[in-house]
């Protein structure tokens, strides 16, 4: 019994140990990755969007490429090219569970988004439809390896600013095995030939923080001169064929294929596979196995 007894205490050396140094390496390769990450300050162009941020003090900017490392290698996502950059607030890590959170932004060059049906748009009405299209939802987004979500609710109900052409709401969302609630904080910036999507991702403890704050993201954001909403020319210029309350319902994630696009919803699951995961992609497949 002695023995065994030492056979099985050398053992639990021996794999607290492994786990010790696999502990240490993970941590280098974090430390390696966020270093590697070069923020931009002040006034950045963001590429392909014909649009600025002006940043304040308490933002910086991830151009394309780290914004997608960000949220390919650090939280998980799919790949997506589309992603043109990242907002990042200055008071908490990317790799702070409990405080973190981002400001993603996209570019839709569909055209012009008429806001003709803004002030007639019956969002408790959206709200109920887009519930009962969870089922559809969720199937696609089970058969490809993630958790079902529930959309709980209007976290901020949906507004449009005619005077500036910006549109923001909030959404709650429960995913099937997270611990909290996730918001998801949209504005849409309308401009001549498109808009800019801005995707604020944080956890539901975290909306007093966020809504305080997208205010001076609203702000810091605008279109170049020529490329503005007023600078629409009916003669020449794209409409979408969409209009506002399509951009709400995600009505526009459907046109590649009933919600082939994925990307916002996929988005809100950072919150949890960051728990216990360390930022480099073998640790994150590892995670997303045991979750499936």
């Amino acid at each position: 019994m002695k023995i065994l007894h030492r056979l099985f205490a050398g053992l639990a050396l021996l794999l607290s140990l492994g786990a010790a140094a696999q502990e240490a390496d993970n941590q280098a390769q974090l430390k390696q990755f966020m270093d590697s990450l070069h923020y931009r300050e002040g006034t950045v162009a963001i590429s392909g969007a014909h649009a600025t941020v002006n940043l304040n003090s308490d933002f910086r900017f991830l151009d394309a490429h780290d914004a997608q490392r960000v949220l390919h290698d650090l939280w998980g996502n799919p790949p997506d090219e589309e992603v043109l950059g990242m907002l990042v607030p200055r008071a908490a890590s990317l790799t702070d569970e409990d405080n973190s959170w981002v400001v993603v932004v996209t570019y839709s060059s569909d055209g012009h988004v008429a806001d003709t049906d803004a002030g007639s748009i019956d969002y408790d009405k959206m709200l109920k439809e887009m519930k009962e299209s969870e089922k559809e939802v969720n199937a696609e987004r089970e058969k490809q390896g993630y958790p079902a979500v529930e959309l709980v609710g209007w976290a901020a109900p949906p507004h449009y600013d005619a005077a500036s052409n910006k549109l923001y709401w909030a959404k709650e969302l429960a995913f099937r095995g997270g611990k909290e609630h996730t918001l998801n904080y949209d504005i849409r910036v309308l401009g001549r030939g498109g808009y800019l999507s801005l995707n604020a991702v944080a956890g539901m403890h975290q909306l007093a923080m966020v809504r305080d704050k997208m205010p001076d993201v609203l702000a810091m954001t605008e279109f170049d001169s020529g490329q503005r909403y007023s600078d629409f020319d009916a003669s020449t210029d794209k409409v979408a064929a969409y209009g506002i309350g399509a951009l709400v319902a995600g009505a526009i994630a459907a046109k590649a294929g009933l919600f082939a696009k994925l990307f916002v919803l996929l988005l809100a699951f950072k919150k949890f596979v960051i728990v216990g995961v360390v930022a480099v992609a073998a640790a994150v497949r590892k995670f997303f196995t045991r979750a499936r």
